[in-house]
């Protein structure tokens, strides 16, 4: 059970970015600029979660263990993108190639809630 658990900072990778757009934390990013990051729209790669922003400024987790809310996600390794909301879905397969695009990610928990564990 999550309850049980925490994966919390394992491996975690932080980087600080400018934050364009509207960002809170917990949301997925995408580099928006030379070193700026923003919100995701629905099917885009992202580049790792906020932190918590302040002042225009973010902490960025790019690598490790994070905590990210989810739609339709299951155990196991995935593609993932952006949902458009904040959160993450599993990428669709390209039409021509059959693969999916988006981030590879390993999800490790779901919750019932739709919050999940993902290790970047």
């Amino acid at each position: 059970m999550m309850s049980n658990l925490s994966y919390e900072g394992i491996g975690a990778v932080v980087a600080t970015f400018e934050v364009s757009g509207t960002v809170k934390g917990g949301q997925v990013v995408k580099l928006t600029g030379s070193g700026q990051v923003g919100p995701c729209s629905a099917g885009e790669a992202f580049f790792g979660v906020a932190l918590e922003p302040r002042a225009g400024i973010a902490g960025v987790q790019v690598k490790g263990f994070v905590t990210v809310k989810g739609t339709g996600l299951a155990v196991g390794s995935a593609t993932l993108v952006a949902d458009g909301n904040g959160g993450v879905k599993a990428a669709a397969a390209d039409e021509e190639t059959g693969a999916a695009q988006g981030v590879s990610a390993v999800v490790v928990s779901v919750d019932a809630d739709g919050s999940a564990v993902i290790c970047l």
